[in-house]
């Protein structure tokens, strides 16, 4: 039977009302129009809008719902959007080629009211608008990509405080550069850098190409606050993210520049940072670096030490060799973590356990620290050593209380085709729900079919 076109409009509206995604993306499968009105009378994405239902209004404007209409108060529901300080709401709804899309008028309004927020402060904006005087109310909230931003309640009313995030990702959508400095004003030194204004300032110039972004990026990376200085790391450490074939200028300029930086940076953190980005380059000083600081008192440091020791694809001196395995006896459990999991056979050219890292390695199973533990566990498992010490350190492994920790040690025993591979998955026990999807799970089947076929 089909559906009547009212009753898909109402079986959507129920559904964005609810916040039940699934069934909105599947009404406009079925044919209900997205820009159907709400019992309000405006646009459903309104409500999404309004409900800070982000995955929602991502559906309905990917179903042709008109992020641009106009609506009776003279806004649309792109501006309604940045009027709730959500840059992940905004993003879903700014909807693709926003700079084309979007008139001049239009971009300008966008960013003065993103900019208006931002100047003026969330809890000052919503005193103006809701005329309230009592105290607000103001938590710690996840945005849906994953860093987290404050909420701020008062009057009645909900925002979030990602106006400056906003300003930032509008800019960008629409082709403006403002100065790397005045991005880095919005969030140094009142933003935390797990926020989603920090996220956008050092995210979007990590993007920008060319001679002055790279003059900005020098001249503030000797900024005599520290603050600074690490913001301008965690640009380079977006900018670093993602290397491909078509950016090796970039990417090689970006190694020089961060092993000179390494060089003769004096604040911890901010070394930390920048080593943490080197690390992933393949540049020919990567070891002397990592050598020189290999005993810095800051463990932040000697944790991305580490991985300046160990470059995939290239083979350790037996200098660098001799500081890794020095940094097992490191008082840090964070640092020892690294090293476990740097004496795996993905950081190790040839995938021969040699007799030291070995004997690091069995030193690690049994460290005090579980992620210790655990990471040292991953790496002797991806090694095809099979014998008595590391078959015995599986084996006591599955006493641990932590089910992850004793897949883990059965996987590498059904891996090395251990006559003790059922008895050991019995020992791992119930698993969470996403354990049971686990690829080590598969482990005791391919134990079981390899012997059926050999009975066979």
């Amino acid at each position: 039977m089909t559906d009547s076109p009212s009753d898909l409009a109402d079986r959507l509206a129920g559904a964005v009302t609810t916040g039940d995604t699934e069934a909105v993306r599947a009404c406009l499968e079925r044919g209900a129009p997205a820009d159907t009105p709400g019992p309000d009378g405006l646009p459903l994405l309104c409500t999404a809008v309004a409900r800070l239902d982000h995955s929602t209004a991502e559906v309905l404007v990917d179903g042709g719902a008109d992020q641009d209409r106009e609506l009776p108060d003279g806004s649309t529901p792109l501006l309604r959007a940045v009027d709730t300080g959500s840059p992940t709401l905004v993003s879903m709804v700014l909807g693709t080629a926003p700079r084309l899309r979007l008139s001049e008028t239009s971009r300008q309004q966008l960013l003065d009211l993103a900019r208006h927020w931002f100047e003026t402060g969330v809890v000052e904006e919503l005193r103006h608008r809701t005329g309230s005087a009592e105290p607000a109310a103001v938590r710690r909230v996840d945005e849906p990509a994953g860093d987290t931003i404050e909420e701020v309640s008062l009057g009645g009313r909900t925002v979030r405080d990602g106006h400056g995030a906003i300003l930032t990702h509008l800019e960008w959508a629409f082709g403006l550069f403002p100065p790397l400095d005045e991005v880095m004003a919005r969030v140094v030194p009142h933003t935390p850098d797990d926020d989603s204004n920090w996220f956008a300032a050092t995210y979007y110039p990590s993007l920008r190409r060319g001679p002055r972004i790279r003059a900005a990026l020098t001249e503030l990376r000797r900024h005599p606050d520290p603050l600074r200085r690490y913001f301008i790391a965690q640009v380079m450490w977006h900018r670093n993210l993602f290397g491909t074939v078509d950016r090796a200028p970039d990417l090689a300029q970006d190694s020089d520049f961060l092993a000179s930086w390494a060089l003769e940076e004096p604040d911890e953190r901010v070394l930390a940072a920048v080593l943490g980005v080197y690390a992933g380059h393949d540049h020919p000083e990567q070891e002397t670096i990592g050598l020189r600081y290999v005993g810095h008192p800051d463990p932040r440091v000697r944790g991305e030490v580490v991985w300046c020791l160990s470059q995939e694809r290239t083979a350790r001196s037996d200098a660098a060799a001799s500081a890794l395995l020095g940094l097992v006896h490191d008082p840090e459990p964070e640092v020892r973590a690294s090293v476990a999991q740097a004496l795996g056979p993905q950081f190790t050219p040839d995938r021969r356990l040699e007799p030291l890292a070995l004997d690091a390695l069995l030193r690690l199973v049994r460290d005090e620290s579980r992620d210790v533990r655990h990471r040292a566990t991953e790496s002797l498992s991806g090694y095809d050593d099979r014998s008595a010490p590391v078959l015995e350190a599986f084996l006591v492994l599955l006493d641990e209380d932590d089910a992850n920790l004793r897949l883990e040690a059965a996987w590498a025993l059904a891996l090395r085709d251990d006559p003790r591979t059922e008895a050991a998955y019995a020992r791992v026990g119930p698993l969470d729900v996403f354990s049971q999807h686990d690829h080590r799970t598969s482990g005791l089947w391919n134990y079981r079919a390899s012997h059926r076929s050999d009975q066979g």
